[in-house]
């Protein structure tokens, strides 16, 4: 298995228990993170040497992304698994599954690379590299279908783990917050460059917001690797007091604010299904934006959006993620219970669509690759 960055690590986690459940005896091994090593997961590299987002940082650490694929491809192919699980990381696992694939071993593709969003060109990638592609999200199926690629939707994961009505006040008992007033959670992502480009920006826009709100909490959920850029760039803000920065916990934090400002990515998909009103903002290298822009298929680039088809929550990226802005749209929330109220109805049926037993459902799909 592969799998790259804190997301992929969650999902390869999640299926790990289904693969273990159904073969106790399984070994396990590839690049993965904590959650796959807590499973049993031999990693012979970490997942975030995958972590690199945008063409520009991409080219940066080439060589060493290619050093790496290259030593796993010889290592699989001279120990030969009975099959591959590429998770998610599309730029790294669907080369990797073609070379396998062309070799004898069969190949699965957990996570439909964004097709339908950006890139339709990779079908043809994803045909000849995947056996078989479990999918998130119900319309895949349908799409990848036209492109002659097998496939199952196996719904996501996180909407079997996220109950349904979360409980805030536990949550914030969790993190020591006050289990009264308003709490706003800043997710800048996972990523060294993602922090290095959102977090300031983000304590920025809480600082403004405070203007209309200044008893307003913040809490951030942090991996310890990104600690202290955290820390630099709330004082850096001038924020000093009600932060609150979690050692990962996510989920906790997602589940003890009313507001989350979030970075585009899995973290959207998340607080919708702790049913958050949120923002969702994102900047990246020129050069990458110049490059993806032009390739975007959907006027929308959070999941929230492009799941619900329309504009539920705001978009801020690149150029109109300015501090100013941001708070703006976060104030919006605040100051309209009623759209807060609407659009946690819309992430209540958008959970009910996305629940299913992952787990199960993503283990029969593999066992019957492993019998064709």
């Amino acid at each position: 298995m592969v799998a790259g960055e804190a997301s992929g690590d969650l999902l390869a986690g999640l299926l790990l228990d289904g693969l273990r459940a159904r073969w106790p005896q399984m070994h396990a091994a590839g690049i993965g993170g904590p959650r796959m090593t807590e499973r049993g997961f031999e990693a012979w590299w970490p997942h975030e040497k995958l972590a690199v987002s945008g063409y520009a940082e991409v080219l940066l650490h080439y060589r060493e992304l290619v050093g790496i694929r290259n030593a796993l491809r010889d290592r699989l192919l001279a120990e030969r698994p009975q099959v591959f699980v590429g998770v998610d990381a599309p730029d790294f696992n669907l080369g990797l599954e073609s070379a396998l694939k062309d070799k004898g071993i069969r190949t699965v593709h957990f996570v439909c690379p964004s097709i339908w969003a950006w890139r339709p060109e990779r079908a043809e990638k994803i045909r000849r590299s995947a056996d078989h592609v479990l999918c998130l999200f119900p319309f895949e199926p349908q799409l990848l279908e036209r492109h002659g690629i097998a496939s199952t939707y196996v719904g996501h994961p996180l909407a079997g783990v996220i109950p349904m009505e979360p409980d805030q006040a536990a949550a914030r008992r969790s993190l020591g917050i006050p289990e009264g007033g308003e709490v706003l959670a800043l997710l800048p992502g996972s990523r060294a460059s993602e922090v290095g480009r959102l977090a300031r920006r983000f304590f920025d826009a809480a600082m403004l917001l405070r203007k209309a709100r200044p008893k307003i909490r913040l809490v951030v959920p942090a991996l310890p690797a990104r600690r202290a850029a955290i820390e630099d760039a709330a004082r850096a803000a001038g924020i000093t007091d009600g932060l609150t920065i979690a050692d990962g916990q996510s989920h906790t934090v997602l589940a003890a604010c009313d507001l989350a400002l979030v970075a585009s990515g899995t973290a959207t998909l998340e607080a919708a299904l702790f049913k958050r009103p949120m923002v969702i903002s994102y900047a990246v290298n020129w050069l990458s934006y110049r490059i993806m822009k032009p390739r975007q298929l959907q006027p929308w680039l959070g999941l929230p959006n492009i799941l619900c088809g329309d504009f539920v929550v705001p978009e801020l990226m690149q150029q109109d993620a300015k501090p100013e802005a941001l708070a703006a749209a976060l104030l919006e929330w605040l100051e309209s219970p009623a759209r807060m109220a609407a659009v946690q109805e819309k992430f209540s049926a958008l959970h009910r669509t996305l629940q299913r037993d992952t787990a199960q459902l993503a283990t029969d799909a593999i066992q019957k690759v492993l019998e064709s």
